[in-house]
């Protein structure tokens, strides 16, 4: 009986100690799937944009609640857009690692757990936070599948362009949180991420041209010389400036936020002619400066846009 039991054991200890890991990596294939890096930046203006609504720090509980709804809002149309785009990934040496790639989620399973995520950033955000905040979720999620995925990203070099105002729709779900209304101050914060987006992807296009190229992809560094592209850049970096300067009188800001607006908008300028005077040259080095740069950029603005209303030491 004793080896009969020590035949089982050798037989089906191995078993388990499969599974463990097969699960582990399936986990961190669907967590994967939601781009967790762009959900993160996306986050990032989320809870400044609710303290500059409630013009002090709002309930612990609707920022949580507000957070992992447009966390789900984000990951449902990232894992849509991986789903989509799954041919085009395979062939972008900057993609391959994705989980539909590889290999480690079915398009079924991917379709489904997209699926899943939407329905549940709909529902959850409409009980915990409000209606509004739960429509302007499920708008988020049908633009970035059909406006920006399914219709423009392989059809035009203005892809990116529209397709920044999927990642601007959190300021204003986050401002629907607090006040249950879009004010002016939730547009322009719109605006901002909106005329923020193509300068800080247009670097990235830059330095994945060739992948672009191979894919068929039809992104602005593809379709026109490095002149034009620096050209736009310059273009979008000066109405971004102006948009958060715009911020100041709309919102009441104070001199925090104005200093740090002033100031990162230089750099950002200053970083955007970099690149239009290498592009005039020749060559582009190190494009992804800018776009690496950018990111800081942002959350610094948006660090300021919470710091600002709580310390109450306003122009206005």
């Amino acid at each position: 009986m004793s080896l009969d039991l020590n035949q089982i054991m050798t037989t089906t200890a191995p078993e388990i100690k499969r599974e463990r890991p097969n699960f582990a990596r399936k986990a961190k294939a669907y967590f994967e799937l939601t781009k967790p890096r762009v959900i993160e930046l996306l986050l990032v203006s989320t809870v400044p944009t609710m303290i500059l609504a409630q013009r002090g720090f709002p309930d612990i509980w609707l920022i949580l609640a507000t957070v992992i709804g447009g966390a789900f809002s984000a990951g449902s149309a990232n894992s849509f857009n991986c789903y989509i785009d799954a041919d085009i990934d395979k062939i972008m040496g900057r993609t391959k690692g994705r989980p539909l790639v590889t290999g480690e989620l079915t398009r079924r399973e991917a379709y489904r757990f997209a699926w899943g995520l939407g329905v549940l950033s709909v529902v959850w955000l409409a009980l915990m936070v409000n209606l509004l905040a739960a429509l302007l979720s499920l708008a988020a999620i049908l633009f970035y599948v059909f406006v920006y995925t399914l219709l423009l990203k392989r059809r035009t070099p203005q892809n990116i362009v529209w397709g920044g105002a999927a990642g601007s729709m959190p300021v204003l779900i986050g401002w629907a949180a607090v006040t249950n209304e879009l004010a002016p101050a939730a547009w322009v914060l719109f605006l901002i991420i909106f005329l923020w987006t193509p300068p800080h992807y247009w670097p990235l296009s830059l330095r994945y041209k060739q992948d672009y190229t191979d894919a068929g992809v039809p992104m602005l560094p593809v379709v026109r010389n490095n002149q034009t592209v620096g050209v736009q850049i310059i273009l979008y970096a000066w109405a971004l400036v102006a948009s958060t300067l715009l911020l100041i009188p709309v919102a009441s800001m104070g001199i925090i936020y104005t200093i740090t607006a002033l100031a990162t908008g230089t750099w950002f300028l200053v970083e955007s002619y970099r690149i239009y005077r290498q592009a005039i040259i020749g060559e582009i080095a190190n494009p992804m400066r800018l776009f690496h740069g950018s990111i800081s950029y942002l959350t610094l603005l948006f660090i300021a846009i919470a710091v600002d209303p709580l310390l109450y030491f306003n122009f206005f």
